[in-house]
């Protein structure tokens, strides 16, 4: 019996076992302190001693060369920052006669309560025995790294993709062909028989623009791979032209080595195929094989959910747009622009709605509105209310009986959704506007100077909800529209700015009306682009501009005109600065003094002795006789009297410095109110009954 036999017989240990048990060790690596402890048999497979170790990790790993100890850096940062439980690296070492030595380690990670790493034990083993050729194992890790990679590069770039165009985008955008590994990419699909490819990536293969569109047989390899379901692996690219011979002419130019056609089959649907082309890669082992088929796989996956969104949406949109009206009216004396805006979300359309009614005496009704929810029901409602308030509206009720009667229409539907809405009626000849609102967002103005202004119109409660809680009120406010005016309605939608209020979202509103240009299609063009595609597709928006037609004027007679609210006290001062403005900028400078004085004292009589607001229209009279007329316009029919102030009295001198000042003043009726006028300049012609002249 040997030495060894007596050992293992006795229970001691033989030389042989001692050394393969020397050849795994274990360690304990504290994060915290940054110390590792490391057993005998550890240390022996990474060639130190235990006196001579100092507990330090970069000393346990000295050995290894500069491209090992980064890779394993790597691996072990990857593991503790992912989340990771666990890791295992192939790493290669020398022992002390120089000799490549391979070494295997196993850890796991120990973390806290709240996921932070404070722990690594593992086990060290040397592998040299078990690995025939270490450059085999080598490359089989890379290999496999690469493989991951692609992998869950792909997966995360088209698992944000939604329409057909992300996931062609995700493919074939910066980065796209790197992730799957490839120099060339064709993608196509199955539709009405044909094969129509929807992206080509990569240098040359615009050669295959002629193959976009093509009948669906075996003529071509990708055709041929959808319909056979078989994937299809070419190691030799040039020997494809043999084997299609209408893919010949064009082998040379696409200078490919490889390729590989896969078919796309998502829950046994064949969707499409997809073909990936190499400038290096000559063969396609049995891993690679798996990689691709895996590859396609996920790439079906995707572009299924993209299609069915892609149906859906056209469906969801298609109810929307056969719901809102098809053409707008022709109007005169203004014009309108319409735009409605679906949010991007697959079948979660809205209701809201946008509506031009031609009405009775030349007049115009325009609505905005939105019915409660995001669905198809909601859009189906929004066709059935929308039509109960366009007949409503053109039978000629006013404002607040049109409200109230589609009120009681939506109530009646028991749908348990409400609506909100703006409705105005409006006479361009005059530029009167009747407004109501339930529930709703106000109109903003946008006046001829540029200011955008948000008038206080009184509501009522949303469609629906009024008739349920028996507060069928909606008090119509009165609005006036000067001549190049705009008033602008629209849903929330366009002022819903994420992470803000809608005040906020407002402001930003007026401040792109106000900086947009005057015409109507371009405005609303210029508001679509400021906000909602500023701010994303997150919720659906309808928009009305309408603008009453500018004064032409004429170069020799001059015209402005301003609307001045009774809410804004610094209207009054714009008013008086822009008359005296007005005329120095046309050579008038000497009548300056006089016109702001009696604009002030006309636009204050209606401010403070009216309920509403006031027209203000500054011109030039023509030659002969050139001169300045000042008109403010009111809805008062009351007619101002002339008065004797005392000595203390603060009021009451108005009429009298229109004497003082005016050539000659006057009174005219304007339809629902009154116009009180006034020249400034030389007196020409007759005074005309219901005036005053002096001079």
């Amino acid at each position: 019996m040997t030495d060894d036999d007596r050992s293992t017989h006795s229970g001691e240990i033989g030389p042989t076992e001692r050394l393969a048990m020397n050849r795994t060790g274990s360690f304990d690596w504290d994060l915290d302190t940054g110390t590792i402890d490391v057993d005998e048999a550890g240390l022996l497979v990474f060639g130190l001693e235990s006196d001579g170790f100092d507990g330090r990790p970069a000393t346990l790993i000295q050995r290894l060369d500069e491209e090992e100890r980064t890779r394993l850096g790597q691996v072990i940062r990857h593991a503790i920052t992912s989340g990771e439980t666990s890791y295992s690296a192939h790493f290669q070492t020398e022992d002390e006669d120089g000799a490549p030595q391979w070494t295997h380690v196993q850890a796991r990670i120990l973390r806290t309560p709240d996921g932070m790493a404070h722990r690594i034990v593992g086990i060290v083993r040397d592998t040299t025995t078990e690995v025939a050729h270490s450059e085999f194992v080598l490359d089989l890790e890379k290999r496999r790294e690469v493989q991951t990679s692609i992998v869950e590069r792909t997966t995360h770039a088209l698992s944000r993709a939604v329409t057909v165009d992300d996931v062609t985008a995700a493919m074939t955008g910066p980065g796209g062909l790197a992730r799957l590994g490839a120099d060339g990419l064709a993608l196509g699909l199955v539709e009405n028989g044909s094969l129509n490819i929807i992206a080509l990536s990569g240098e040359s293969l615009d050669a295959l623009n002629d193959f976009r569109s093509r009948r669906l047989d075996r003529g071509l390899p990708l055709a041929e791979t959808v319909l056979s379901g078989r994937p299809r692996f070419v190691p030799s690219f040039p020997t494809i032209g043999r084997d299609f011979p209408v893919l010949a002419p064009y082998v040379e130019r696409l200078r490919f080595k490889s390729a590989c056609y896969l078919p796309l089959v998502a829950q046994a649907r064949s969707l499409g195929g997809m073909a990936l082309f190499y400038r290096r890669r000559s063969a396609f082992n049995a891993d690679e094989r798996n990689l691709l088929l895996g590859l396609a796989a996920i790439v079906a996956q995707s572009l299924q959910r993209a299609i069915l969104f892609d149906e859906e949406r056209e469906l969801a949109t298609g109810l929307q747009e056969t719901m809102l009206p098809r053409r707008i009216p022709a109007i005169s004396g203004g014009e309108i622009a319409v735009r409605y805006h679906a949010a991007w979300s697959g079948r979660q359309v809205g209701g809201d709605w946008y509506d031009v009614i031609a009405l009775p005496r030349s007049r115009v009704g325009i609505v905005v509105g939105d019915v409660q929810g995001h669905d198809t029901h909601a859009a189906a409602i929004m066709g059935q209310l929308r039509i109960a308030l366009r007949a409503y509206a053109g039978e000629g009720h006013a404002p607040s009986t049109v409200l109230a009667r589609a009120s009681r229409f939506l109530a009646e539907l028991d749908t348990n959704r409400f609506a909100t809405c703006t409705y105005a009626q409006v006479d361009l000849g005059t530029g009167t506007v009747r407004a109501v609102r339930a529930g709703h967002l106000g109109p903003l103005i946008r006046h001829t100077d540029g200011r955008v202004g948000q008038p206080k119109l009184r509501g009522g409660l949303p469609l629906g909800l009024a008739t349920v809680f028996g507060e069928e009120e909606f008090p119509e406010t009165r609005l006036d529209l000067v001549p190049g005016e705009t008033l602008v309605l629209c849903t929330d939608g366009l002022v819903e700015q994420p992470g803000s209020d809608i005040q906020s979202g407002l402001e930003a509103l007026s401040s792109a009306m106000s900086s947009g240009p005057p015409q109507a299609e371009a405005l609303a063009d210029h508001l679509s682009e400021q906000l909602w595609e500023r701010w994303g597709a997150g919720d659906d928006v309808a928009l009305l501009v309408l603008r009453r037609s500018p004064d032409p004027g004429t170069p020799r007679a001059p015209r402005i005109h301003q609307y001045i609210h009774q809410a804004d006290p610094q209207g009054l001062s714009d008013a008086r600065a822009a008359v005296g403005q007005a005329l120095r900028d046309w050579n008038m400078a000497e009548m300056a003094d006089d016109a702001e004085l009696l604009t002030g004292e006309l636009l204050v009589n209606v401010l403070l002795h009216t309920e509403g607001g006031a027209v203000l229209t500054l011109e030039v009279l023509p030659e002969p006789v050139r001169r300045v007329r000042l008109s403010v316009q009111d809805r008062s029919s009351a007619w101002p009297r002339r008065r004797t102030p005392g000595e203390a009295a603060t009021s009451g001198r108005g009429l009298m410095l229109l004497d003082a000042l005016a050539s000659r003043w006057g009174v005219e009726p304007r339809g629902e109110g009154k116009a009180v006028w006034c020249e400034i300049g030389p007196v020409h012609a007759e005074v005309a009954p219901g005036t005053s002249a002096r001079g």
